[in-house]
């Protein structure tokens, strides 16, 4: 009983106050209220914030009301934690299905287990994948759309998945045998591609009787996800009544004009289902979306003490994993931080750091690359570094939430001009956030801020070469200024080195001395253990770290 009170003063907790209510006169025939929850970027958070529970509970509330509702995710579900690098995904889809969602579209993170096993993931899903610009070949490999009959009302869902995917996942993925794109997004450098494959989708919905069009993005609002961020779109298309969006893990709530002047809302709903997304049709035809917030530092299932199928499932699904994760393999006298150990943004959640500046965690992490493999130069993706480590025991649990790609080591030979592309291209979106910012070991550099990038990336985005100043300057290696013509050798992983990842094409053709020699999580435990002696102490205990990156903002 204590438990079923618990559960209700969520659900009550949630509706009321956040949801728009019409009301009609006494015998008056209308339509129940229509209610697309949304989840984006979940990447195996399925215990935390609201969880997979919560979710359940937040549904049958809604459902309980009178509203017709329908579960639909925006992508990036399937990696981010270790039961979905341990499982490749399998265990997200298993659960996805128990939570019985409907539809679901590709963020650029379901590709990060090969295209193979995405399609493999995509068949055993029993609800449905749609996308109106992932394509082979010029051919859609899903539907664009796809209408449902809810409540009386037509609405149908678009797809559609950022082409920055080409590169924030692993290039390779998408290409044939011999390194040309087969599959992609449409993508090119005007964003036109992009526009006119929603457009179609959205006519064609509207010809085949769509009274509603609800587009499912993975598009963001970053600059450097331009022309194809969620503002784009709405801005080069019409018809469109509401964009559910994803990829950039923001809460933004926008009201903004479209190509015919029209408004048409966006809402985004962040990550690790800290907020749930909805987007409310109601009998009259009003539209309105919003989130449903879960600001506590405990998940609302453990706090709230929620039983249902969902939390069952979510037990199940983490028991099996849970002893193999918990085995503790290192230590660490310091906080290994990601954030900005002080700012926090406007909500009270602190700003992460890890993609634009240095870190104690991102030098550890290059560190590790560069002792284990021997290299004059090691580079690490912010990116690629996920979460903090805290004061104490280091787990398994720990590294793979640093390093849950599964990405493997590797050395190339290169010039020293590849090594100068490749930190301009890793800078060309600071003070913004950049997956591909470079954290670095064997070298410091300096990054003026005041000149714009002068990156030119091509239609794939990938790096197409500098045109302009360069803003990242003052570059040493080991102490010494950095020789273009000079060669080095440089340790990463297989994702920037070997397949283009965060589109650093500048490695290509590189020789190669040492090919996937070990996986990033192993290089990172076997760093800590064997070189440091199994504990991470003082060196690291600054927690914007040794001065390896100066952020120069005003003209010397």
């Amino acid at each position: 009983m204590k438990k079923r009170i618990l559960a209700l003063l969520l659900t009550f907790v949630l509706i009321v106050g956040c949801c728009s209510f019409v009301a009609f006169a006494e015998g008056e025939e209308t339509r129940p209220d229509i209610v697309i929850l949304f989840t984006s970027d979940v990447h195996c958070g399925i215990d935390q914030g609201f969880g997979y529970a919560g979710l359940e509970q937040i549904r049958d509330g809604l459902v309980a009301q009178g509203n017709v509702v329908i579960l639909v995710d925006d992508g990036d579900n399937i990696q981010g934690e270790p039961i979905g690098t341990m499982t490749k995904g399998e265990a997200l889809v298993e659960l996805m299905n128990a939570a019985g969602y409907e539809i679901a579209i590709p963020g650029n993170h379901e590709f990060d287990y090969g295209m193979d096993q995405f399609l493999s993931l995509a068949e055993k899903a029993k609800f449905q994948y749609i996308s109106c610009n992932f394509n082979k070949d010029g051919e859609l490999v899903f539907e664009p759309y796809v209408i449902k009959e809810l409540g009386g009302a037509k609405v149908a869902f678009v797809g559609v998945t950022t082409p920055k995917t080409l590169t924030s996942s692993t290039p390779k993925y998408f290409q044939n045998e011999k390194g040309e794109f087969v599959y992609g997004f449409f993508q090119d450098e005007t964003g036109e591609g992009v526009y006119k494959a929603v457009q179609k989708a959205v006519d064609d919905a509207r010809a085949d009787g769509a009274e509603y069009v609800i587009v499912l993005g993975h598009m963001g609002n970053e600059e450097e996800c331009r022309p194809w961020t969620y503002a784009d779109v709405i801005e080069n298309t019409t018809g469109i009544d509401a964009f559910l969006d994803g990829h950039s893990h923001d809460t933004e709530q926008v009201t903004m004009k479209n190509k015919d002047g029209e408004d048409v809302i966006r809402s985004a709903c962040g990550t690790k289902l800290a907020c749930v997304g909805y987007c409310r049709i109601a009998g009259d035809g009003k539209i309105t979306a919003g989130i449903y917030k879960w600001n506590n530092d405990i998940s609302a299932p453990e706090l709230l003490g929620i039983t249902n199928d969902m939390s069952k499932a979510v037990d199940k699904a983490s028991n099996a994993l849970n002893e193999k994760l918990k085995e503790v393999v290192a230590t660490t006298q310091v906080k290994l931080t990601i954030n900005d150990p002080e700012a926090v943004d406007e909500n009270g959640k602190p700003i992460r750091m890890v993609r634009r500046a240095e870190t104690n965690l991102g030098d550890l992490c290059a560190d590790a690359y560069r002792a284990q493999s021997g290299a004059d130069i090691a580079f690490v993706n912010g990116g690629g570094v996920r979460v903090n480590i805290e004061a104490g025991d280091i787990t398994l649990n720990d590294i793979l939430k640093v390093h849950p790609f599964g990405n493997a080591m590797c050395v190339i030979e290169v010039t020293g001009q590849q090594i100068l592309d490749a930190l301009e291209w890793g800078a060309r979106a600071v003070p913004g956030e950049n997956g591909g910012f470079l954290q670095v070991s064997g070298l410091t550099y300096e990054i003026h801020t005041y000149i714009e990038s002068p990156c030119k990336q091509d239609e794939n985005t990938l790096f197409a070469g500098i045109e302009g100043e360069r803003r990242v300057q003052n570059v040493l290696v080991n102490g010494k200024p950095i020789d273009p013509k000079a060669t080095y050798t440089l340790a990463s992983h297989d994702y920037m080195l070997l397949n283009q990842g965060d589109g650093y094409s500048m490695f290509g053709g590189c020789k190669l001395l040492q090919d996937r020699v070990k996986l990033d999580n192993q290089v990172l435990i076997d760093y800590i253990v064997d070189t440091l002696g199994g504990t991470v102490g003082e060196q690291y205990d600054n927690p914007y770290g040794e001065g390896r990156i100066v952020i120069v903002e005003e003209k010397p």
